[in-house]
């Protein structure tokens, strides 16, 4: 007799049916509430168990006591000698500097001087390319060609300090030879011979150096003249 006071929301043919329906539909309802979960989580994070209990940490704890207790042994070994013993001292050092490498520069050492000398050989059956006498001789005829072009007479000065030809200059070591070849034959008189041979050396300069200054001379009144003209 309930279904007839029920008044539902909606119109219906039957009051009984639609109060079953409507309360069926009430408890599903509250079962989604009681059964919900939230969409934010509010809980307390995830716990990780290599987090909490750090196995490397412990180990290296362990290491350094275990090279704490060794390094305690070894003094308490020593500290038990000094007190069964008189003790000494242990601070003398008799190393003697060694080089880990001494052979092989040794060897390096030998290997560059036997090569310095290959090289220095080398070089000294090396003969020379070019030739000094055909230098020379090439200087004295660009010396002959500059004089046959000049158009005025060089100064003294110049005409002094010519080179030698290498024949003169051969003939000059050949009489020199000659002379202290003399000087040392000659025994008793050595020093008359010497100082006749060094006063007729001094007089064939001076009459070498006459000539050139009189060649000179003659040279330069004849460009005096040609100016005249």
């Amino acid at each position: 007799m309930q279904h007839r006071a029920y008044q539902p929301i909606l119109p219906c043919g039957n009051k009984y049916l639609q109060q079953k329906w409507d309360r069926t539909h009430y408890e599903m309802h509250q079962k989604k509430v009681t059964s919900a979960k939230p969409t934010v989580s509010t809980g307390p994070p995830q716990t990780y168990g290599h987090l909490q209990l750090k196995l490397k940490k412990l180990k290296l704890e362990e290491e350094r006591m275990s090279i704490i207790q060794r390094d305690n042994k070894m003094l308490l070994d020593k500290i038990s000698f000094i007190m069964r013993t008189t003790g000494h001292i242990d601070n003398r050092n008799n190393y003697e500097n060694r080089s880990l490498c001494r052979e092989k520069r040794q060897q390096e050492l030998l290997r560059v001087s036997k090569e310095n000398q290959v090289i220095v050989e080398r070089l000294s059956r090396c003969g020379p390319r070019y030739s000094t006498r055909q230098w020379h001789e090439d200087w004295l005829r660009t010396e002959e060609y500059r004089e046959s072009i000049a158009r005025y007479p060089r100064s003294a000065s110049l005409i002094k300090a010519r080179p030698k030809s290498i024949k003169q200059a051969a003939k000059e070591a050949k009489g020199d030879k000659s002379v202290q070849e003399r000087s040392g034959g000659d025994n008793a008189p050595g020093d008359k011979n010497n100082k006749s041979g060094e006063k007729a050396e001094t007089d064939e300069r001076k009459g070498s150096d006459g000539e050139r200054d009189a060649e000179t001379k003659n040279s330069e009144s004849d460009s005096d003249s040609d100016k005249h003209d």
